[in-house]
């Protein structure tokens, strides 16, 4: 099992690509600290890593609460005794046309995918650092190259890609490596129940080389490949799992 004493840290792990992640991760051998905003999520997802005979703690806590997040990594650490893997999944998306899009609805999606990954990213650092080992493995999505109705999701998504190569060069130097993954539309619990669901899919098929949805899988395939030591190498990337589409 690849991640045998490692302990993970995974954010949105309440359901759909974070909670796969985090069962994931179990079962390659990793102890898992998880949190979500939704506690009933949170708990279920942990009680499925403990069925499954993994170790498992989790924690109903807001990202952007940087107290909150200190905490979070404060009880990962001292329930497992570091943090050597974290998964920054958490995001919620609010499209609008900018014409219609409020401030709130700008600020809440900034801040949940991108200030979120950094308060994340700032206090699990320092014991990666302190271990000198570390794997960051950062949820951007295609649609930091733009997607109409949606400029909150892609100036955030973008800023986590700006994100993960300036730390990629922050941190090498202590051999923690920092890469994004970015989809394109997987088939997801919020995915499917988008009101224009319909709209995206078929946009999806039209312009994808690979004429179908992402699965959940294809999307965990490169985030465990990228927090496993078969990419000791590889920092500071960005890689798609969007069946060929860029644009």
């Amino acid at each position: 099992m690849r991640f045998t004493g490692k302990v993970a840290v995974i954010t949105g792990a309440g359901r759909g690509i974070g909670r796969a992640a985090a069962l994931a991760f179990a079962r390659e051998g990793a102890k898992v600290a998880l949190c979500d905003v939704n506690q009933h999520a949170c708990e279920e997802a942990v009680d499925a890593i403990r069925r499954c005979g993994g170790e498992a703690v989790g924690e109903q806590i807001d990202i952007t609460d940087g107290s909150r997040v200190k905490g979070f990594m404060e009880r990962a650490a001292g329930e497992f005794g570091t943090i050597d893997i974290l998964v920054n999944n958490a995001g919620v998306l609010k499209d609008r046309l900018i014409t219609d899009m409020t401030e709130e609805d700008w600020d809440s999606v900034v801040d949940v995918c991108l200030k979120g990954s950094f308060l994340c990213c700032k206090y699990a650092v320092p014991y990666m650092i302190k271990q000198s080992y570390g794997k960051i493995v950062n949820l951007s999505s295609r649609a930091y190259l733009g997607n109409p109705g949606q400029v909150n999701y892609s100036a955030a998504k973008a800023g986590v890609i700006g994100l993960t190569r300036a730390l990629s060069k922050e941190l090498g130097k202590h051999y923690i490596t920092v890469n994004a993954v970015a989809p394109s539309l997987v088939a997801t619990e919020l995915v499917l129940s988008h009101p224009k669901f319909a709209l995206l899919r078929d946009l999806q098929l039209k312009q994808t080389p690979i004429p179908r949805l992402g699965e959940t899988e294809d999307v965990i395939n490169a985030i465990l490949f990228l927090a496993s030591d078969e990419s000791a190498f590889i920092s500071g990337d960005v890689l798609h799992v969007s069946g060929g589409r860029k644009g």
